[in-house]
């Protein structure tokens, strides 16, 4: 992923862009587009949505949004899961989820795919939680392992049958095993 342009822009300007496909983020002045999203990413994505949603949407207790762009800060990227507390997610004056969501996500996931920067992807997940995000993860495929961060923490790698973490008022039990079982069909 590198930079479309060279010389800086301002976020209201990049905001006034048009979209573009797959989605560019704009970082520290510049604008990166994400890969586009391939088998293995797309598969995890919509599993890992599915999963947080079935387990938080009727209760209202959190929402897991695909590819939603988040602007704050000084910065607009694009989350391959944006998953907001339902009492945090902005409504319009009739009750429906606007276009613009202008604050950071609860709980960031990205799921890692090989065209990208892993270290760009790390500092979307740290810029995320200095801004008030609670839970960041990084999902490799690769190597089947799934690195998770939260705020004045040191990250730590799930693998395997560990247990990992999500929010705290969420009942969702889950393994990297289980997680990566899902890329073959029919799991």
């Amino acid at each position: 992923m590198t930079a479309l342009t060279s010389p800086e822009i301002s976020l209201q300007d990049f905001l006034a862009r048009l979209e573009t496909k797959p989605a560019s983020e704009y970082i520290n002045g510049a604008i990166y587009q994400k890969p586009m999203p391939k088998g293995k990413h797309s598969r995890l994505q919509l599993k890992l949505c599915n999963q947080i949603n079935a387990t938080t949407e009727a209760n209202q207790i959190a929402y897991a949004f695909p590819e939603l762009r988040c602007s704050f800060g000084d910065r607009s990227i694009v989350p391959d899961i944006a998953v907001f507390q339902w009492s945090r997610i902005p409504l319009e004056v009739d009750g429906e989820v606007p276009d613009n969501f202008l604050l950071c996500p609860d709980w960031t996931i990205e799921i890692l795919s090989p065209e990208q920067s892993p270290n760009r992807v790390t500092g979307n997940i740290l810029y995320c939680l200095e801004h008030g995000c609670q839970l960041g993860w990084l999902v490799d495929p690769g190597d089947r392992s799934i690195l998770i961060f939260q705020p004045n923490q040191q990250p730590r790698l799930f693998t395997q049958r560990d247990v990992l973490t999500v929010l705290p008022n969420i009942s969702l039990s889950l393994t990297a095993t289980e997680v990566f079982s899902w890329l073959k069909m029919g799991s």
